[in-house]
């Protein structure tokens, strides 16, 4: 299944986001992508913050949707176009049922894995991992196919993280290296036994100098070469059951050139 879902809600303003998400579908031009509406619940700067949360209303109705579309579908695979990453909730919670042996990877300059009363920003695209953990807020646990392990979470990329991050990242051993080594990634799923895959992607994973059309931008980030080169592998050993393309912000279909091969290889 292919979804169009332009989430920006969970991101606080969104600037762009959902207009940047529109520029890949364009990019793609594939009609086989189901688009899922949005909420027009008040947000962003006219919306309100419920349970620690900014644009809770918005959020949860829209996710509510998204959860719906996905239930009523039972796809075997899920690509996707957005949007935040506040979104994957669903996907990856869905995903996680009917493949009880999927790993998560995870390419983004964030860890994502705050609980609402310790985010500094209350925004949820930075709350996604914690919340699949089930550790996350109580009143979003009804949007959750299923809840993860630690153990599933594969960071690529992660640099920019919270103090309180850090330590639920230390606690469990979750895996996430400075330095991006695809051989070793590689090498660890298949110790855990794992052999489906969902490929999250926010291009803020990304080294600006290569790409800087992103919500936020983080130096010292994964070259788009060696992206590419992560997915290939990653595609080659695995079976991938899931991806998404996140948070890139540009308007301009030609300010996609140097991303179009990691497009094309998660959509």
């Amino acid at each position: 299944m292919k979804i169009y879902f332009p989430q920006w809600q969970g991101s606080g303003t969104g600037k762009n986001i959902e207009d940047g998400a529109q520029t890949i579908l364009d990019y793609v031009n594939d009609t086989d992508f189901t688009k899922v509406p949005l909420s027009e619940i008040p947000a962003g700067k006219g919306g309100e913050k419920k349970h620690d949360i900014h644009n809770y209303d918005a959020i949860t109705e829209q996710l509510t949707r998204l959860k719906n579309t996905i239930s009523d579908a039972q796809p075997k695979t899920i690509q996707t176009i957005g949007g935040d990453c506040g979104l994957e909730i669903v996907p990856v919670s869905y995903l996680n049922h009917k493949y009880p042996n999927l790993g998560v990877i995870w390419f983004d300059a964030h860890a994502d894995i705050n609980t609402p009363c310790d985010s500094p920003s209350c925004n949820f695209h930075g709350m996604p991992l914690r919340t699949l953990l089930g550790e996350g807020s109580k009143h979003m646990a009804p949007l959750l196919f299923s809840t993860i392990k630690a153990s599933q979470i594969h960071y690529v990329g992660v640099r920019d993280i919270d103090d309180v991050e850090r330590t639920r990242i230390k606690e469990s051993n979750i895996y996430a290296p400075r330095e991006t080594d695809i051989d070793n990634l590689i090498t660890t799923l298949q110790s855990k036994n794992i052999t489906h895959l969902y490929l999250h992607f926010d291009f803020d994973c990304l080294e600006p100098f290569d790409y800087d059309k992103t919500y936020y931008q983080v130096a010292d980030g994964v070259t788009i070469k060696q992206a590419e080169a992560c997915i290939q592998g990653l595609k080659e050993k695995f079976i991938v059951v899931g991806s998404s393309v996140l948070e890139s912000v540009t308007t301009d279909i030609a300010e996609l050139k140097p991303i179009e091969g990691i497009i094309n290889a998660l959509t």
